[in-house]
């Protein structure tokens, strides 16, 4: 357990840090799934606008270090790969 003082201040900005990460993450996948019902339902169109919603979305986590950068692309192009087969 932290005993100092500059040790329990970095034990209360853990916590919080990893509080606001979590929803952050949660958040990101919450967008892709809105992505993959549409998919499955096969409707192209609204799938696209939930790919349009979600990729800024996604984009910012990996900025901000939620996700990295790789699993930001690979998301991305999974998902569009999906959504351009479904159009064909």
């Amino acid at each position: 357990m932290a005993n100092s003082a500059g040790s329990k201040k970095r034990a209360r900005q853990a916590g919080v840090r990893r509080a606001r990460n979590a929803g952050q993450r949660s958040m990101v996948r919450t967008y892709i799934k809105k992505v993959i019902a549409q998919i499955e339902a096969k409707n192209a169109d609204e799938a696209t606008k939930a790919f349009t919603a979600a990729q800024p979305v996604i984009d910012v986590a990996a900025r901000k270090g939620i996700i990295s950068e790789n699993k930001a692309a690979r998301t991305k192009s999974r998902l569009n790969a999906k959504i351009k087969a479904l159009k064909a």
